[in-house]
């Protein structure tokens, strides 16, 4: 067998290009279908919907978890065997969500999707750009989380569809077809290429396990914990919240939906942020802007048009987080180790992800309503921000990010 050649410009773009595509279909295979089929799979089988929901938890639970080997087998092996290995796994999975007879049937099925979802979702696709990439690795970023944003939009009225004119078993079953004819051949064909070694001027050369010990990466990985369980709570709760204000369920639901294009609208603006401003500045400001506009949406008892207008603003944020994220661990420690430390750092938040609905809802209840957990919310992202501060390495008896 020849070594693989590295890739050319045309090549890094069909990567991106595939990346895109089974970003898109892997969300909304393994996520995005579920909030649409969970109503209809509690009330075909009986059991409680907490009980479906709890499913659903306990593969994104499995996903942190095996987030953390698969991130060493992508520093290892690059993002070909990995991402295929998960798509592979991820359709007899859904497989096994559709035909699950008994509960203890349904939980193991999504066990292994949840280790699909490890090997499919964003952290392998984040790991793949930031290596092939290199310095332009944030276009790439950009691009890939802008059109995979599109996941919920394709796939919730796909799903809602299919259900609608069948059931909730036949509409997984013909999601697993999609699954397994997009991504699978995609994967293994599509992410050929040399998985070329780290840019030597840019990285800090330490071992990985003495950078996941250092007081900035885990001041890091709380911050993202924290940060990504304060957004992913503020929009679970953020529709009930705005009823409370006495806007409409519809008016609601719409503002909603343009936070999700408050995200796009903050991603296209990541690049130039990014030239602008330090690692640490960066980093403070944008979940500082978490932080203040959670704490806008507890307060603001209206107008409509302001509380939507606000809703924006928080999408924004949210759509910056995604890159701040992704770029977290390349601005600070290189690519070297991504994958390795990127499984680490994602694990707590994929598992704060999993807790957020579900706190939410208690929060609302011990509370006495949403705009209390929303003043909770905003306090836990500005505890984030604060920790934001100390996240960035010394090199050389200095901050990484000093002029």
């Amino acid at each position: 067998m020849t070594e693989p050649t590295p890739l050319t410009e045309f090549g890094l773009r069909r990567v991106l290009v595939v990346l895109c595509v089974t970003q898109i279909t892997s969300w909304g295979v393994l996520y995005y279908a579920f909030p649409v089929l969970a109503p209809s799979i509690a009330a075909d089988t009986g059991w409680s919907i907490s009980a479906v929901t709890a499913g659903f938890s306990t593969g994104l639970v499995v996903a942190a978890v095996a987030g953390i080997p698969a991130g060493r087998w992508l520093d290892r092996w690059g993002p070909r065997p990995v991402m295929t290995t998960g798509s592979v796994l991820g359709v007899p999975a859904v497989v096994g969500i559709a035909s699950a007879p008994t509960l203890g049937w349904y939980f193991a099925a999504w066990i292994l999707a949840g280790i699909a979802m490890a090997g499919v979702l964003y952290q392998p696709a984040f790991a793949a750009l930031t290596r092939w990439w290199g310095p332009r690795r944030v276009t790439a970023l950009t691009a890939l989380t802008l059109l995979a944003g599109l996941a919920s939009t394709i796939f919730a009225p796909i799903t809602a569809a299919l259900v609608e004119n069948g059931d909730w078993r036949r509409t997984y079953l013909a999601l697993a077809v999609v699954l397994a004819v997009v991504t699978i051949p995609a994967h293994f064909f599509g992410l050929r290429g040399r998985w070329p070694a780290p840019e030597p001027a840019t990285e800090v050369h330490r071992n990985p396990e003495a950078i996941a010990r250092s007081r900035p990466f885990v001041l890091l990985v709380i911050a993202v914990a924290l940060a990504t369980f304060s957004a992913f709570a503020v929009v679970v709760n953020q529709v009930p919240l705005l009823i409370e204000r006495g806007l409409s369920a519809t008016t609601a639901a719409w503002a909603l939906g343009l936070g999700g294009l408050g995200q796009v609208l903050g991603r296209l603006g990541y690049g130039r942020l990014s030239r602008a401003t330090s690692v640490r500045a960066r980093g403070v400001l944008i979940l500082a802007l978490g932080a203040i506009t959670t704490a806008l949406l507890a307060v603001l008892p209206g107008p409509a048009v302001l509380l939507i207008a606000v809703a924006m603003l928080a999408g924004a944020a949210r759509g910056v987080f995604t890159l701040l994220q992704a770029t977290a661990i390349s601005d600070r420690w290189g690519s070297t180790h991504y994958g390795r430390l990127g499984g680490i750092l994602t694990a707590p938040a994929m598992l704060a992800t999993a807790l957020a609905p579900w706190a939410g809802a208690a929060l609302a209840e011990a509370l006495g309503g949403y705009p209390a957990v929303f003043v909770v919310l905003a306090v836990i992202a500005a505890v984030a921000a604060a920790l934001a501060v100390g996240t960035i390495p010394a090199t050389r008896g200095k901050p990484a990010d000093a002029p």
